[in-house]
């Protein structure tokens, strides 16, 4: 006996295979967006930050801050920050480095970096206006200012690393590529 099979059914047949095999052809090119995209995403730009640890990586796009005239303003007169922004402070050789908030509107946890790109301190949440000096520490190339609360929403802490072209490359934990 042979089984009789209607047109509709042999047409339903391919028409799942095709849209199956589309599917597939979909994800299989997504994979390879996104493998190239991390490899587009390994990259060291002057306009962010990655920062790693064992609480994991985070990423911030950053305005640099390397001049007498731009690290005096800093983030002052702000009335917000993206949440995934912050301003790098970026400092010609290791040094001792104090911040106030000073016509600063927003809270900001401040990150200090040395020269091997390692988290030496974190300030949280310092109160806007208030111009009691931080004190950085020793050792300060580079200081990340970013909103209020995230460093320790992240888990960002002493000993996390931090990645940007600007700090010295031959003495960097977390090296550019």
């Amino acid at each position: 006996m042979r089984a009789v099979t209607s047109d509709a059914a042999v047409d339903r047949h391919w028409g799942a295979r095709r849209c199956v095999g589309f599917l597939l052809g979909m994800v299989l090119a997504l994979l390879a967006w996104l493998a190239l995209a991390g490899v587009a995403l390994a990259e060291c730009r002057e306009d962010r930050v990655d920062l790693r640890g064992d609480w994991g990586q985070a990423r911030f796009s950053v305005e640099i801050a390397d001049t007498p005239e731009t690290q005096a303003r800093g983030l002052m007169f702000r009335e917000s920050l993206p949440r995934g922004a912050g301003m790098l402070f970026v400092y010609d050789r290791p040094q001792r480095v104090a911040f106030w908030m000073r016509n600063t509107l927003i809270s900001l946890d401040m990150i200090f970096v040395d020269e091997t790109g390692t988290v030496t301190r974190v300030h949280h949440e310092a109160v806007p206006l208030d111009e009691t000096p931080i004190d950085g520490g020793p050792g300060v190339v580079a200081v990340l200012e970013i909103n209020g609360g995230l460093a320790r929403r992240f888990g960002i802490a002493p000993g996390s690393e931090l990645r940007h072209p600007r700090l010295p490359q031959d003495a960097a934990a977390w090296a550019c590529d």
